[in-house]
């Protein structure tokens, strides 16, 4: 996929609106979910020496 260089004289401006504060709550949870089971699959397993 390319990038998309902006003409000249023309400016992309991208307007969300506002989220409610239910909106924030809900993201804020998700993403805090992701992040504990990112680390949770990153973790190696110790591997002992068999000496």
């Amino acid at each position: 996929m390319g990038h998309i260089k902006e003409p000249k004289g023309v400016d992309f401006e991208i307007k969300s609106p506002p989220l409610t504060e239910q909106e924030k709550q809900e993201i804020s949870k998700f993403i805090k979910g992701r992040k504990s089971k990112r680390q949770v699959k990153r973790k190696t397993p110790k591997i002992e020496e068999t000496v």
